[in-house]
């Protein structure tokens, strides 16, 4: 339930994603069946309207969902600013190793090409 309330609008996009696929195959079926335009408006309108903006509507609401998990982890970082802790890396950075010699603006050493 918690997941539920959590994530509404992924709940939400997958509902009208089914949605919209079940109209556009209904709609489908009901033009398939009959040779006459007349009889087939009805299920173009219906099935295929409803069913590319229940697509539509499905992918909107998707996007807002990543949208809001974007803004999620800025605000974390903001917060981990504010408060003055460092943000943690995924790998440590080293603080001995010497830059290139290109970083130092002078000629590489012996022991820096046979490192390399």
């Amino acid at each position: 339930m918690k997941y539920t309330r959590n994530q509404w609008d992924r709940i939400g996009a997958w509902l009208c994603i089914a949605g919209g696929i079940v109209a556009l195959v209904v709609g489908y079926l009901g033009v398939s069946d009959t040779l006459e335009t007349g009889e087939q408006l009805p299920y173009v309108v219906s099935g295929g309207m409803v069913g590319l903006f229940l697509l539509g509507l499905g992918a909107l609401l998707w996007l807002s969902a990543d949208l809001r998990d974007e803004w999620r982890k800025l605000e974390a970082i903001d917060r981990h600013l504010l408060e003055g802790r460092p943000i943690p890396s995924a790998t440590p950075l080293s603080t001995d190793a010497t830059p290139p010699s290109s970083e130092r603006n002078g000629p590489a050493t012996a022991r820096e090409v046979s490192l390399r």
